[in-house]
């Protein structure tokens, strides 16, 4: 594919992003309907060595997709399927003392690739863990001390649901490419 410089093709692009992001933040009607929760007195941001723990070797399910924290290097991989068309990503996950969980990485999509960089932040208290998406998010009870199946955390499971749904999405992908 030919880089385009004109703006069809960078609103075409921005709209991939913007949809890939929306996909990456996780949220379900569910997690929606909690956005917004008063974030208590006395809590404290989350240590990498907590977040590394919560997010290795897991996959976070998305409503159109999925993304895989691998221990190993660190590795960030997803894909997304849904009504803005099919994506792929690669890259890096990164936590921080600072109670930040990044994925770095390079998405793929019929009209390009595109770097982005998609941070949740996270605080705890007594048990029960509170996120928000960076920059503006709301924050929501992503996990309750005793947990629910309603919480997000729930979503995050040991099975690999990335590595052979995206081999599948790349060669769509490709194909696309080519026609």
């Amino acid at each position: 594919m030919k880089p385009s410089n004109n703006k069809t093709t960078f609103a075409r692009v921005t709209a991939t992003a913007f949809a890939i992001a929306m996909g990456i933040a996780g949220w379900s009607n569910a997690t929606a309907a909690v956005a917004g929760t008063k974030l208590p007195e006395g809590t404290r941001l989350m240590t990498a060595f907590e977040l590394y723990t919560l997010y290795r070797d897991k996959t976070w399910q998305w409503p159109d997709g999925a993304g895989r924290m691998q221990n190993t290097d660190r590795r960030f991989s997803a894909w997304v399927d849904g009504t803005g068309g099919q994506s792929w990503a690669e890259g890096r996950w990164i936590v921080t003392d600072t109670g930040l969980l990044c994925f770095e990485a390079a998405w793929h999509a019929t009209n390009g690739k595109f770097p982005a960089k998609t941070c949740f932040i996270h605080r705890i208290q007594d048990g029960t863990i509170y996120q928000k998406r960076e920059a503006g998010g709301a924050w929501y009870v992503f996990r309750h001390a005793v947990a629910k199946q309603t919480d997000e955390a729930a979503k995050l499971i040991a099975d690999d649901l990335v590595s052979q749904r995206l081999e599948v999405v790349k060669a769509t992908l490709d194909a696309h490419k080519t026609e």
